[in-house]
């Protein structure tokens, strides 16, 4: 992995637990130091913050939530104060307008001739209401970064639709673990009549259409029903339980699970299903030789779920979720060959070194 010669500063809205790899990793990688400034998340988002990084110095700062919905905004306070003790070369943010101190940001990079990268998962087209000001105003918004880093080809092709410069556009696929050190496991055939077994993991809300899930296998011939493990927490979990005990009695809940506990569910599926918004826990399921049923989302499905490896379906339709399910459940021995694609992805392809690198990639091409 290749290494950056300079001081670095990354902004984030807030510093979820399952970043802290990534940003260690970062943080190791360039050479006179990462300091990421992030806040705290509303209190009903429910997640799970890193309490500190080794390889980068975290700064705590204090987010002001303002307002919900389509009109949210963040000011994040203390960012100012943060940026000019750490006084980095680089800077990284959110490209985000939602993000009220952003702009700011950017404004004291310029002012000391320092370049400023921007974050983002695309800019999907803009309609309703006011859409010709909106996108004007996002265009002028997203031309202040020197470049832009985005999770996805798709998010790549927005930002070029918008005459964004493809030099200026980096794709940095999203991951959450290094290449797998561990083999693919080992998984002989199921019995005759031993069911499939079938793993979804993430934080239970409503957006993750689990709900959708538990009818999806209902509507499965009996022969195919299989074993269905939700792990996660999450303020939908008891309807969820009360769902599955009225429609579909065969889903199991364990509640949030780490290290060894998780890699265990991991290791015993079959199949890996996420059926809503979201997508960090695929990379982990596919290192794990998971094939992947994935509801079609912001794009960053598209290049981790393949024809090769696995099924992406319209958002909230519970019939193409079940043809997927019966497809896949059908035909074991197939399944195990697309799981066998999905270990080689996150060997070869999309991991945290090749995230990383993609990133030191941008930094040396922002002070070329």
């Amino acid at each position: 992995m290749t290494a950056f010669e300079g001081k670095v500063g990354l902004v984030q809205r807030v510093l979820p637990e399952y970043r802290a790899p990534f940003f260690n990793a970062l943080g190791q990688a360039c050479q006179h130091g990462l300091g990421v400034f992030a806040g705290e998340p509303r209190p009903d988002e429910m997640i799970k913050t890193a309490d500190g990084l080794e390889q980068a110095q975290l700064t705590q700062g204090t987010n002001l939530h303002l307002f919900r919905g389509n009109l949210y905004v963040c000011l994040q306070i203390g960012l100012m104060r943060w940026l000019k003790s750490w006084d980095p070369d680089v800077l990284i943010v959110e490209a985000n307008p939602r993000y009220l101190r952003t702009t700011a940001a950017v404004r004291w990079m310029g002012s000391h001739g320092r370049p400023v990268i921007g974050w983002g998962l695309g800019a999907p087209l803009i309609s309703g209401p006011l859409a010709a000001l909106r996108r004007r105003r996002r265009l002028h918004f997203l031309r202040q970064f020197d470049s832009l880093i985005t999770y996805s080809q798709a998010g790549a092709a927005e930002y070029a639709r918008l005459g964004i410069p493809a030099e200026r556009i980096f794709v940095a696929a999203n991951a959450v673990t290094p290449p797998p050190a561990h083999p693919m496991p080992a998984r002989p055939l199921p019995a005759r009549d031993q069911p499939a077994r079938i793993l979804f993991v993430g934080r239970l809300q409503a957006r993750k259409q689990l709900d959708n899930l538990l009818r999806a296998c209902t509507q499965l011939p009996e022969a195919l029903q299989p074993t269905l493990v939700i792990v996660g927490d999450g303020p939908d979990r008891e309807r969820l339980e009360s769902l599955a005990m009225e429609i579909y009695p065969r889903a199991g809940f364990t509640g949030a699970l780490y290290g060894e506990a998780l890699a265990e569910q991991y290791r015993t599926a079959d199949l890996f299903v996420l059926p809503g918004t979201g997508g960090l826990a695929i990379q982990q399921a596919m290192s794990y030789g998971l094939p992947v049923i994935a509801a079609e989302a912001d794009g960053t499905q598209a290049d981790l779920v393949r024809p090769a490896n696995g099924w992406q379906v319209p958002p909230n339709n519970v019939p193409a979720l079940q043809r997927a399910l019966t497809d896949a459940l059908s035909n074991i021995p197939a399944l195990r060959e697309m799981g066998a694609e999905s270990y080689r992805i996150v060997a070869e392809e999309i991991n945290l070194e090749q995230m990383v690198s993609v990133f030191i990639a941008a930094l040396k091409r922002s002070v070329a």
